[in-house]
């Protein structure tokens, strides 16, 4: 989620130079945001604990458990959606590959995107794994308009990186071309994300150039956006360029939508760890470096066909 925090917010989840084309295939599922808990899955294959690799880097807290709870918006596909009951997606192939290292079990908790960092800064998640991007007002804490200090800062583990993308209705693009063609039109955001942002921003810039403004509808999820765009309600959503090319490749088996220009803003997705478990953090960078080195990351990203966002070594706190 590209996200001011994008699937998923300044404090924003998105999501971007150009990453490339995505080829994805699978059937568009739609899921609510509940409190649901994936105590099974992809997340459980490989568990070795205290054999594990990397199992020594954990905090003896975790070590105990054996399991990492992740804060995570599990309606974003292809990053991280509901299929059979079970949480799949890159998210979640990601975790797995790196629970393998660590020797525990990554626990997928579903909650809406503009939840996660305030359900990891009580301590209900360990980390907040969500197509989160990494921007320097997350890290520290701040309101991506204001500026003003909203609570405690986070630390990022870079995994990812993706930009920002807008799609229509197929057939139906209305001039929409850039960013700068939405004034006076009407576009869909997923809240919180840097999607959410962006059109705020736009829709500022359409004004002082004299023109109208930016009609912005926020969803709790991106998947409800995409409704309202099928039902015509708005002219364009924006979101993250993995979810926009999964959702204009397969929704309504590839004739519902259509992509229009250029993913914009590229920039790093991280895993979101709060600042005072230094430890966790260091041992999730030994674990994605880790598999990078092996060939696992490699793996997963060339299975969802988003092998361009591949990054080349784990980096902490790398967005600007």
């Amino acid at each position: 989620m590209t996200a001011s925090t994008t699937h998923r917010p300044a404090a924003a989840r998105s999501r971007t130079a150009a990453v490339g084309a995505i080829a994805v295939a699978g059937a568009l599922l739609l899921t609510g945001c509940g409190d649901m808990r994936d105590k099974a899955g992809p997340s459980d294959q490989g568990v070795k604990g205290s054999s594990a690799p990397l199992f020594g880097k954990l905090p003896k807290r975790i070590q105990d458990s054996g399991v990492i709870k992740v804060g995570s918006d599990i309606a974003y596909p292809p990053v991280e959606f509901k299929k059979g009951g079970k949480t799949v997606g890159i998210d979640p192939d990601v975790a797995a590959a790196l629970g393998k290292e660590l020797g525990v079990r990554f626990e997928f908790n579903n909650g809406t995107f503009d939840s996660l960092l305030t359900g990891l800064r009580s301590k209900r998640y360990d980390l907040g794994m969500s197509a989160m991007t990494d921007t320097k007002d997350r890290q520290e804490g701040k309101d991506s308009k204001t500026g003003k200090k909203v609570g405690e800062g986070v630390d990022f583990v870079d995994y990812f990186t993706a930009g920002v993308s807008i799609y229509t209705k197929k057939g139906e693009t209305k001039g929409i071309s850039t960013w700068s063609d939405l004034c006076g039109k009407k576009v869909g955001v997923q809240r919180g994300t840097v999607s959410d942002d962006m059109a705020k921003a736009e829709s500022e810039k359409c004004e002082k150039e004299d023109k109208d403004s930016i009609s912005i509808e926020a969803f709790d999820t991106d998947l409800e956006a995409q409704t309202r765009l099928k039902a015509g309600g708005v002219d364009a959503v924006s979101s993250d360029f993995p979810v926009a090319a999964y959702a204009v490749k397969t929704s309504g088996g590839g004739n519902d939508f259509e992509g229009v220009g250029e993913q914009v803003e590229a920039a790093p997705y991280g895993i979101a760890v709060s600042k005072e478990n230094t430890q966790l953090r260091d041992a999730l960078k030994a674990a994605l470096d880790a598999i990078i080195k092996n060939g696992a990351y490699e793996k997963v990203l060339k299975t969802w066909g988003v092998e361009a966002g591949a990054v080349k070594e784990a980096k902490v706190n790398g967005g600007s």
